[in-house]
């Protein structure tokens, strides 16, 4: 082995790398953003869960408990009930998290102390497993002069088993198709113009438009085909259900398809070779999964990271999906979702077509 040859080649590599700021880019800004995400918006100690109560009660004694409970900062008691109904409905559209029920005998119940009666009753959304595990951390809160007996039973909504699959499945889904539809779009189409068949495209007639749709639209088949292994899968192993409409599934991972799609035609306006469209396609794929609520509580970020994860297409179909699959939610009730996707996908069409406008000036 010739040293003096060695030194030539990395010093080769190391000027390459230098002139290639992008990778150069790739390969300072994933460590700081890893590091920034888990310092500051992975936080496992969950406060702020959107909450309601519904005070059948309404005495004094239950409002010094209600402000009781505000003060844990666990639940963010921000909706006042007046009937069950309405916990049902703000619980299925996934307005709120949990509940806080004060039964209408509470005093008889604080004046005869039963386990199987407790004062109080926190109805949670059993289809986040985070939701789940804060719930009975703050079950377990000893409230003044009720250490003796029990004082808050959980009712577990829509995954009362308390299964890990039924909160898994539904978030897959959406990492999946996150993971295999921005990197296999991103890389086709840089493959494409390495190999010179992008400028035989663009001096066509072919409109912007219709080149951007016509390269997206064959993966959509492949992520429907994606999504039906998932449902199969999860179903016949785990017993994953469908409680809403199947209709409704499909449309709602169609959106999130061409949002994930979208992404991808714009990384490879940005990227230049194969490989960094797979540096910047894993550069979008680790936020998207940290900040989505799919790996750690949504609620446990502070807001700053909060705002970013509302701005990722993954954070909306996990909502989306759960909703549809655990809580028989419709598209209607989740429309916010439904127009967040929608937008997204909108913008991020409008901008690659318009830098594939600019390639063929």
């Amino acid at each position: 082995m010739n040293l003096r040859r060695l030194a030539a080649i990395v010093l080769k590599e190391l000027r390459q790398l230098r002139r290639d700021r992008l990778t150069f880019a790739m390969i300072v800004g994933i460590p700081v953003m890893q590091l920034v995400l888990f310092g500051y918006a992975i936080n496992l100690d969950v406060r702020g869960l959107p909450s309601a109560v519904l005070d059948q009660a309404n005495t004094a004694h239950s409002r010094e408990v209600v402000a009781e409970i505000g003060a844990s900062q666990v639940l963010d008691l921000r909706y006042r009930l007046s009937s069950e109904q309405q916990l049902q409905t703000l619980l299925r559209r996934g307005e709120i998290s949990a509940a806080l029920v004060i039964p209408a005998d509470f005093e008889t119940r604080l004046a005869r102390p039963n386990p199987e009666r407790t004062p109080l009753q926190l109805v949670v959304d059993g289809s986040d497993q985070v939701v789940q595990a804060s719930a009975r951390q703050l079950a377990s809160y000893p409230l003044p002069g009720w250490q003796a007996t029990p004082s808050m039973t959980v009712v577990n909504f829509y995954n009362p088993e308390r299964l890990a699959p039924l909160n898994t499945v539904p978030g897959l889904i959406g990492v999946i198709l996150t993971m295999t539809m921005v990197l296999f779009t991103a890389i086709a189409l840089v493959r494409e113009r390495e190999r010179g068949n992008m400028e035989m495209l663009i001096t066509t007639p072919v409109s912007p438009w219709e080149l951007t749709l016509g390269k997206v639209l064959p993966f959509v088949g492949i992520g429907l085909v994606q999504v039906t292994v998932v449902l199969l899968v999860g179903w016949q192993l785990f017993s994953v259900p469908v409680r809403g409409s199947l209709l409704a599934l499909y449309a709602a991972s169609l959106l999130f398809i061409f949002a994930s799609l979208t992404l991808g035609v714009f990384i490879s306006t940005l990227a230049r070779s194969q490989f960094q469209a797979m540096q910047m396609a894993f550069f979008t794929f680790l936020p998207q999964i940290l900040l989505s609520g799919f790996m750690f509580p949504f609620a446990g970020m502070p807001k700053a990271a909060q705002w970013l994860a509302e701005v990722l297409p993954l954070t909306h179909f996990l909502r989306l999906a759960r909703g549809i699959m655990l809580r028989n939610a419709t598209l209607a009730e989740l429309w916010v979702e439904v127009l967040a996707l929608s937008v997204f996908t909108l913008a991020m069409l409008v901008i690659a077509v318009s830098r594939v406008r600019k390639r063929l000036d």
